[in-house]
């Protein structure tokens, strides 16, 4: 008897035991401040004016909810033929992918508030950023062995470093990217395309024998690394030479080198993004990015790979290994339906096609503040425009570039920002801010 009841009691205890791990198991992982009943109804709002738009604009593709109010699954029709295979597994790329609406939305609002071009006022601002950042990051060349040495860093950067940024928040209106899909040649879109205030190109994509299809001017281009090691065969590819090169992997000893020596006349830059973790990390990505950055408005072409297609091309060579279409397909077309950009392609060549059911600006400010709470944001939903510098630096001095002379909206933004220049902070668990704030 006396051993029932001892059972008993172990039995009991463990049971409390059991219990206590789950409650503190739970608290832990809710942690974040809880939602008001305005939040989780944005977000509910959001989710459902998503799937609606990406069912009236995807080309048949579909959107259902997922295991929360952030998750969605982007669904390619049953009959739609995979030909990507992971050059690991060497299984063929789904037809089915998830997404987080929250951080999309948290991580999109801070790129339109940010710079995305690398500057020595960032460098300066890091803890150890020479000897660390700078050489983790930047200087990959067998010449550098390190960054301890400022004086031979600096030498190295000078021709790709700007001191402050060379490009604001809201400085271009109507600005478009250009892909290099094999679609484009199915439309003759150059025109249409050369009517932009701003052009972004990709790697060593032509346009001489193509402007019908893809235009003639050209503003900016992103680089791979591959691109960036034939910086003299880059820049033949514009006939006005004044090309802006944004290069958006590390800097080699072998392209400063080019630089110096060619000489290359055109403005060349390193990339600062964000990071989107491993679900979207192409150029055609960055180069979205760069002009959210910097535009009012973003419109892509040559990126699509719409339901039904056989395989990947290119409009000016064969295919490359390498790329996953579908992923990238859902991936801009969430892109779309977060009114972050507006996809054009042979099957939507009306360039005043209007988006359908695009959550309300409203319904975007609202989830992203939700957003942001769950995430664990860095000034998550503050109204203070630098709540989410997770460094502030002052300025020693002021900044030698006057802001008179750029449109109102970029006037406006720095306003309201307090003259500060905000920069990305790549793998920050919060994706806070680096903020450059005037002394």
């Amino acid at each position: 008897m006396k051993i029932l009841k001892l059972g008993l009691l172990l039995a009991l205890a463990s049971g409390v035991v059991a219990l206590l791990i789950y409650i503190v198991g739970v608290s832990s992982l809710y942690q974040f401040p809880r939602l008001s009943d305005e939040d989780f109804e944005a977000l509910q709002s959001l989710q459902s004016s998503f799937q609606k738009c990406v069912s009236a604009n995807g080309l048949g593709l579909q959107a259902s909810s997922g295991k929360d109010v952030c998750q969605v699954t982007i669904n390619f029709p049953s009959n739609t033929v995979s030909k990507w295979k992971d050059p690991k597994t060497g299984e063929l790329e789904g037809l089915s992918f998830d997404f987080n609406l929250c951080e999309a939305v948290a991580t999109w609002e801070q790129v339109r508030n940010s710079t995305t071009i690398l500057t020595k006022e960032f460098i300066d601002a890091l803890p150890n950023g020479w000897e660390d950042y700078a050489w983790r990051r930047i200087n990959k060349g067998i010449l550098l062995n390190n960054c301890k040495n400022r004086t031979l860093c600096m030498e190295k950067l000078s021709l790709v470093l700007p001191e402050i940024p060379p490009y604001y928040p809201r400085q271009f209106d109507r600005c478009a990217v250009i892909g290099n899909s094999g679609d484009l040649l199915k439309t003759k879109f150059g025109k249409e395309i050369d009517g932009y205030d701003v052009v972004i190109r990709e790697n060593g994509a032509p346009i001489q024998n193509y402007t019908d299809f893809v235009g003639r001017k050209s503003t900016f281009r992103l680089l791979n690394r591959g691109s960036a090691k034939a910086l003299d065969k880059v820049v033949e590819l514009d006939e006005t030479r004044k090309e802006v090169l944004i290069v958006k992997t590390t800097i080699h000893d072998i392209m400063n080198k080019m630089i110096r020596e060619i000489p290359i006349k055109n403005p060349v830059y390193l990339m600062l993004g964000t990071s989107f973790g491993s679900a979207a990390k192409g150029t055609g990505l960055k180069a979205l990015e760069f002009a959210l950055s910097i535009c009012e408005s973003v419109d892509m072409y040559g990126f699509t790979v719409d339901p039904g297609y056989k395989e990947w091309t290119r409009y000016f060579s064969e295919s490359r290994k390498g790329h996953t279409p579908l992923h990238g397909r859902t991936y801009y077309q969430m892109m779309e339906c977060l009114g972050l950009i507006k996809i054009h392609s042979p099957m939507r060549a009306d360039l005043n096609r209007v988006v359908k059911w695009l959550p309300s600006r409203e319904t975007i400010r609202a989830a992203r503040v939700a957003s942001e709470k769950i995430l664990r944001r860095v000034g998550a939903a503050s109204a203070d425009p630098l709540g989410a510098c997770a460094i502030i630096k002052k300025q020693v001095k002021k900044s030698s570039v006057s802001l008179s002379s750029h449109k109102r909206a970029v006037i406006e933004h720095q306003r309201y920002v307090r003259g500060a220049t905000m920069y990305p902070l790549e793998r920050s668990p919060g994706h806070g801010l680096l903020c450059s704030v005037p002394a």
